[in-house]
């Protein structure tokens, strides 16, 4: 126990508290970054109909994204802040849902961006209700916190496919989207909101954090599990 306290106290001198938040789920966070899946988009091999129903759930997933951190940014207390999840909001509405869209109807989905999007199969639908809950009736850190895992792990398993792009342009130009430096700059932006509008000293709120990130966190897993053990829409 002590050696557990002394680590986290040693993440926060040297990252913040989102650092502690990603350390105490750790095996959680591994999980997500490390999934299957993942590794089958890193090396080219996933089938493209697996990929297309990953689309048909995260355009509609990424809608509710948006909407959480619409609700955020009402709770942001200075410009700063409220740049910081500006710029956020706009990487989800400006390119990622088009890019969603995009890679949705190169896979042979329907992508009408003002169309009704895929029905939410149960675990996108349990996800987005967790995030607009929080977002709704946290504070502007306890928001951040729940939608950080999915931008943050996002970023972090992209970055080292970016040395070796698999040769199928859909998985190429995907990651590439998330490998970015500028999607980089931006997670550092949205992490280093979290850890100055967060307390590390707050015991409480220290742990209302770490149980919201770790409740992301797992719903990022059981997302890929979601789509990669369910057999697409269309071929059932």
């Amino acid at each position: 126990m002590v050696s557990d306290v002394l680590h986290i106290m040693s993440d926060l001198r040297g990252g913040g508290v989102s650092q502690v938040l990603r350390e105490r789920g750790k095996s959680t966070w591994l999980a997500a970054v490390s999934h299957p899946m993942v590794r089958q988009i890193g090396d080219g091999t996933l089938p493209h109909p697996t990929f297309r129903r990953y689309f048909e759930q995260n355009v509609p997933y990424l809608m509710d994204y948006a909407r959480a951190i619409g609700l955020i940014i009402g709770k942001a207390p200075d410009m700063v802040a409220i740049g910081v999840l500006t710029r956020f909001l706009g990487q989800i509405v400006g390119t990622e849902i088009p890019a969603n869209l995009a890679f949705l109807q190169r896979l042979g989905g329907t992508a009408e961006a003002d169309g009704d999007p895929a029905p939410m199969l149960p675990t996108t639908y349990a996800y987005t209700r967790h995030l607009l809950c929080v977002a709704a009736q946290g504070s502007c850190a306890d928001g951040l916190a729940a939608v950080l895992p999915c931008q943050w792990s996002y970023g972090e398993f992209a970055g080292p496919l970016m040395a070796s792009l698999p040769s199928d342009p859909v998985y190429a130009d995907w990651i590439s989207m998330f490998g970015a430096d500028g999607y980089g700059s931006l997670v550092g932006e949205t992490t280093g909101l979290l850890d100055r509008l967060a307390c590390a000293a707050d015991d409480a709120a220290l742990n209302r954090l770490t149980s919201i990130f770790d409740i992301s966190t797992g719903y990022e897993s059981q997302f890929w599990d979601m789509v990669y053990g369910t057999p697409p829409r269309g071929d059932r």
